[in-house]
Parts: structure tokens; C-alpha cells; sequence
């Protein structure tokens, strides 16, 4: 859409006057709307978009150029696409009926041209992206792709964007550690437990993470901390010394959300969120 005016200019006798200032708007025939099938994302998924391109105009339109950015932004100087078109996955649809798609540059951004719109006349694509590792990190990351028409009848390119969240979710994984290695009978021993957060999300009481482990050789005389400061039996764990079962209470561990930052190189850092459960006894 385009606004332009106009005025004309009246001379006699040497004079010139002026007429009103007349304005007008020019609408493309050309619309573009779009839709991602997901609303969130993690690296690796695939998404697939459906774009829609009619032409509402009285006059056949040609030499129309589609072009999906593929979400491309900059950091750290360099030009970042977080999503990879799937190569082959191209759908074409001319007025809901299928149709061979017109050869499509798989290369970023993915690009397909030399198509031709009736007056009235809409057409269909459907295609899928897979999430790279560029994609932006974090609670209030997303993916915001424009995928553009443009003819040479055309004033500005006609754009429509889809965004995609980052999936919200708690990642977690455990190692375990012994402290000494080479232990003599009636002596003390260490576990230590680090559980790392890598999702998005705190892991909080209400998600209730445990950990149990059955220690052999049993202990005895339990000492136990979290995140350095001490813990108590029954109100933080229980633990049977006949059978040598530890198990922490529900709710007991929580675990901060992972955190993010650009990499100087391109893509995204992440930094765990982190606790440290340590176990203490007599062997």
C-alpha cells in the first residue's frame, strides 16, 4: 500500500495558481498471510509453515518472487539463521489443488520465483524448517521468520511473519562423585551429587525432584548438605541403615533455570543452573 498525491498548476498572464493537493492510495494486489504449526521450539525440532499468497486484484500478476528469511538476524557481526529448510519438503497448491512446486533455492533464505497469479486467484505453500543451533536461548527467546512477495508491479514486497517460542521446560541430569577413591574399613566417605539444569525453567518444589541411591557398602552416621548448608532427617531425607536406602524429600531440590548468553563466534552459551547434594558416612 502506497500513498501519493498530486496537484496541478494553472498559469495565464504571467501569473500561476494553484489547484488543491489531491491524494490517493495505491493498494497491491498481491497478500501474503502465514501460520506456524508449532508454539514452541527446541533445537533440532522441525517446524512447518503454511503460506498463503492470493491476488485480490481485477489483473493477472507475473514473475512473482516468494522469500522466507529462515528468522535470519545478526549478533556479534554475523548474519544468524535459526531455522534450516528442509530440503524436498515443499508443497505447492494453486486454489486448493496440488501442484508440481516451481524449483525452490534451498539456500538460505530460501527463495522460490517465477510464479504466476491469476486475478482472484490464491496459491498454497507448505513447507518444513528445522530448528538450528542458532536459534535464540532463553525464557523470552523466539523465532520470528517473514516470509515476502514481490512482482515488479508491486510498490513494496507484501511480508507476513509467524514467531515461535522457546519451549519452557526443566532439563536435568545427575552425576555422582566419591571422595576418597581408596577407603579403608570404619573410615569416612563422600558422595556428592551435582544436578544441573539446562531448560528454560526453574525445577521448583512443585515439580518434586528426588534423589535416591542405595549405598554399598551401607553407612553409618549420616551427615548431609545442600548447596553447602546442612540438612536434617526426617524433614529433608530419610535414610535406612539396614538397607542402606537414601531417598531426599519431594520438593526438597529445586534447581535454577539454565542461563544464556550470545557466544563471540555466533550461537548461544548455556550456563546450568546448578545444585550440590553431598552425602556423608562411615563405611
Amino acid at each position: 500500500m502506497a500513498i501519493f498525491y498530486n496537484q496541478a498548476t494553472l498559469s495565464y498572464r504571467g501569473g500561476v495558481t494553484n489547484s488543491n493537493i489531491t491524494a490517493g492510495e495505491l493498494l497491491d494486489s498481491v497478500a501474503v498471510t502465514k501460520t506456524a504449526t508449532a508454539r514452541t521450539y527446541a533445537p533440532g525440532d522441525l517446524i512447518t509453515y503454511i503460506v498463503t499468497v492470493s491476488n485480490n486484484g481485477a489483473a493477472a500478476v507475473s514473475g512473482v518472487t516468494i522469500t522466507e528469511d529462515l528468522g535470519a538476524y545478526e549478533q556479534a557481526g554475523q548474519l544468524l539463521y535459526p531455522l534450516e529448510y528442509v530440503e524436498g519438503s515443499l508443497l505447492y497448491y494453486v486454489d486448493g489443488v496440488p501442484c508440481e512446486p516451481p524449483a525452490a533455492a534451498a539456500d538460505a533464505p530460501l527463495e522460490v520465483s517465477g510464479i504466476d497469479l491469476a486475478a482472484g486467484s490464491s496459491l498454497m505453500l507448505i513447507y518444513a524448517a528445522r530448528v538450528t543451533g542458532d536459534a535464540p536461548s532463553g525464557p523470552d527467546a523466539q523465532i520470528v521468520n517473514t516470509t515476502s512477495a514481490m512482482c515488479s508491479c508491486m510498490t513494496e514486497p507484501a511480508t507476513a511473519s509467524a514467531a515461535v517460542a522457546m519451549e519452557s521446560e526443566v532439563s536435568l541430569t545427575i552425576s555422582k562423585a566419591l571422595t576418597p577413591l581408596t577407603s579403608a574399613g570404619c573410615s569416612r566417605i563422600t558422595y556428592t551429587f551435582v544436578i544441573q539444569n539446562t531448560g528454560t525453567a526453574e525445577a521448583s518444589a512443585e515439580d518434586g525432584v528426588t534423589v535416591t541411591d542405595t549405598f554399598e557398602p551401607r553407612l553409618t552416621d549420616l551427615s548431609v548438605t545442600y548447596n553447602g548448608q546442612p540438612w536434617t532427617a526426617p524433614d529433608n531425607f530419610a535414610y535406612d541403615e539396614a538397607t542402606g536406602l537414601f531417598s531426599t524429600g519431594a520438593g526438597q531440590i529445586t534447581v535454577p533455570a539454565a542461563a544464556y548468553a550470545p557466544a563471540t563466534d555466533g550461537g548461544w552459551v548455556t550456563t546450568p543452573g546448578v545444585a550440590v547434594l553431598t552425602v556423608t558416612g562411615t563405611i
